[in-house]
């Protein structure tokens, strides 16, 4: 572990009223509020310059003329949209914005493109429509409101769209001629308060299929008809929990395919005949989750992913047999982004490793669905100056918890004479997954700090089938904490990890991971990062936006009902501050729409009060974690500073 000067405090800008002893600065004109952190020593700036310059070049579609790519990267502080005319190709900007650029959609059979940006993290996002020639932009929807899923039909003239517009908590399907943004219209208005989004449309361009998602385990499929307005269910039954999620009609929109769980433990590629109702499970031989799909313009080929213990694999498919092959050119690690190009000649994808971050690749296609060509790299992503062939690859282990369950973790651990410290990074969601994906973030830890990493899919986690998904619902939300403690157990037992020397990272829900193993677990940590947690449900539930608060309450439990009110408020931990002893790191943005602020706020005035050692990091131009590069280097700094002093 590297040693830095450790800093005391001359002065300080008092700009907060918790407390008289809070040590305040600001940061990146004033919108990074920094509270009892030292300042950040330059030598560890220096140390981290070049694990901070990494850039990434993601796949985002095809041009109009299907021969050149769309990816988004980043020059400035946020990843905006480019063009790349060739393999290796210069990279040239299209958006200029001072936000991120969200989803983008390719107009059909023109050069339009519809894309959606928030501001400060808000995740109100709007709608533009973008001429990508000269840049020019003009906005669609109303500045408000929160939008998104852009979907052009086949004609290329009109969009849907799901946005909550109507009153602030419903997300309803909208649709607008993009030349006439005063013809928005309602095609599906929520029945229930759930999210509903559209999906694809019919070839003649006279229905929908629409999305309803309910929860993670819990979602429909239904079409509606444009001129009726009248939904129709395909998949999925009332009353009845089952993944269902729609993927595209075929080319003559005689049928769907679609992702479901119903038929077993993990999410099939199906197909539904809908003059017949007739359904074929696609890949009932193939025991993970499908979490990808693309459709040729021809209908002919399709091609999807499986996520096969945290790794992608891609397959290829003849849309009109059925039949699939897999394709065994592609590197090892993740697989993202698929699109075929109009000509259907052409696949583009993104592939992350733990040694690349995403690249945009194309794949070659044969005239027999089921072949194809060369896989060819179009971006080759800077990475600072890091030495990336260097860096430890993770490792698949499982371990036992208490209850016996076997629980999949990657472990990220270098050579080493003396045992090593270790950080626990534990994933969001809940429903997330950690996957051996590219991480500088994790790279640095092992450089700088001389750490090992390990990162545990507890259960709940989504990618290991659905009874593993569903075992921290409601009353059961502490075993997956037990998970946690039950990786300390493992830890002792493994002589080239320092059982003494442990810390726990999380965001989201990861952060009420980290802040409940705080107050279970202090005696076995020694230092405790969360950024953006849950620190009680029950305020969490109150506070969070309106169009998310029923989602989460399926996951969660309903605070409204006594028992469940109750056992949140017990488990929550701001009700158990005194258990904490470990010092705590809390990483916040002010904007954030699912976990509001005020949840970061009691934890660590809670804390404070308690005399705990808090350090309290809030940005004022963020939401649910940062975003702006200025923000992410400063966050970045201060942690390893933190976990320098404490570890």
């Amino acid at each position: 572990m590297k040693l830095y000067i450790k800093y005391f405090l001359l002065a300080f800008i008092s700009v907060n009223s918790l407390s008289a002893q809070v040590l305040t600065t600001t940061e990146n004109n004033g919108n990074l509020i920094l509270e009892d952190i030292p300042p950040i020593p330059q030598d560890l700036k220096d140390d981290l310059r070049k694990f901070q310059n990494v850039r990434s070049g993601s796949f985002r579609g095809f041009d109009a003329s299907g021969e050149q790519l769309y990816i988004s990267t980043r020059f400035g502080n946020v990843s905006q949209l480019h063009l790349v005319k060739s393999p290796n190709g210069a990279r040239n900007q299209i958006t200029y914005f001072e936000e991120p650029i969200g989803s983008i959609r390719k107009q059909p059979n023109g050069n339009l493109i519809a894309f959606t940006m928030d501001s400060g993290g808000s995740e109100n996002a709007q709608i533009f429509k973008l001429n990508p020639t000269d840049g020019s932009y003009d906005l669609l929807t109303d500045g408000e409101s929160r939008n998104g899923g852009p979907l052009w039909d086949k004609s290329g003239t009109k969009i849907a769209y799901r946005s909550n517009k109507r009153n602030g908590a419903s997300n309803d399907v909208w649709m607008m001629s993009v030349d006439d943004p005063k013809s928005a219209e309602i095609i599906l208005k929520s029945p229930d308060g759930t999210s509903w989004g559209p999906i694809d449309w019919s070839e003649d361009g006279s229905k929908v299929l629409i999305q309803n998602y309910i929860s993670i385990t819990d979602s429909k499929v239904y079409m509606v008809d444009i001129a009726t307005k009248e939904k129709t269910l395909i998949s999925g039954d009332l009353g009845v929990k089952s993944v269902n999620s729609g993927l595209s009609f075929d080319k003559e929109s005689k049928g769907i395919f679609y992702v479901t769980d119903k038929f077993g433990e993990f999410n099939n590629l199906a197909y539904k005949n809908l003059e017949t109702e007739k359904v074929q499970v696609i890949t009932s031989d193939i025991k993970w989750d499908v979490d990808g799909f693309t459709l040729s313009k021809d209908g002919n080929r399709a091609a999807f992913t499986v996520n096969e213990n945290g790794f992608s694999t891609l397959y290829l498919m003849n849309a009109k047999t059925m039949k699939y092959k897999k394709v065994s050119s592609i590197p090892i690690g993740l697989v993202g982004g698929i699109q075929f190009n109009e000509k259907s000649n052409m696949l583009g994808l993104s592939i992350n490793t733990y040694e690349n971050p995403s690249d945009s690749y194309t794949l070659e296609l044969m005239k027999n669905p089921l072949n194809h060509g060369e896989l060819t790299r179009w971006t080759d992503s800077e990475v600072g100056g890091l030495d990336t062939s260097s860096f430890v690859s993770p490792e698949l282990i499982s371990y036992k918890s208490f209850d016996g369950l076997d629980v999949p973790a990657f472990v990220y651990a270098k050579e080493s004479e003396e045992p090593l410290p270790v950080i626990i990074y534990i994933h969001g969601g809940p429903e997330g997954q950690s996957r051996p994906s590219f991480s500088s973030t994790f790279q640095l830890w092992i450089d700088q700090l001389g750490a090992a990493v390990i990162t545990p899919n507890v259960r709940g986690s989504e990618g290991y089938g659905k009874t593993y998904l569903g075992l921290d619902n409601g009353f059961n939300r502490e075993d997956s904490v037990k998970d946690i403690g039950a990786l300390l157990d493992w830890i002792e037992t493994q002589p080239q990890f320092d059982s003494s020397r442990i810390a726990v990272y999380g965001g989201s829900y990861g952060g009420y991971m980290v802040l409940a193993s705080a107050v279970h677990y202090s005696d076995r940590l020694k230092a405790a990062i969360d950024i953006v947690g849950i620190s009680n449900f029950v305020t969490f539930l109150t506070n969070t936006q309106d169009y998310r608060r029923d989602l989460r309450r399926v996951e969660y439990g309903d605070e409204r009902d006594p028992a469940m009110r109750a056992f949140l408020e017990e488990i929550s931990p701001n009700n158990n501050v005194e258990k904490i002893s470990v010092p705590m790191f809390v990483a916040q943005g002010e904007n954030d729409p699912r976990v509001p602020v005020t949840e970061a706020e009691q934890i660590v005035e809670s804390l404070r009060n308690a005399g705990k050692t808090v350090w309290y990091m809030n940005a004022l131009n963020e939401g649910h974690g940062y975003r702006k590069k200025e923000n992410r280097d400063l966050y970045q700094q201060a942690v390893i500073l933190f976990l320098d002093q404490h570890l």
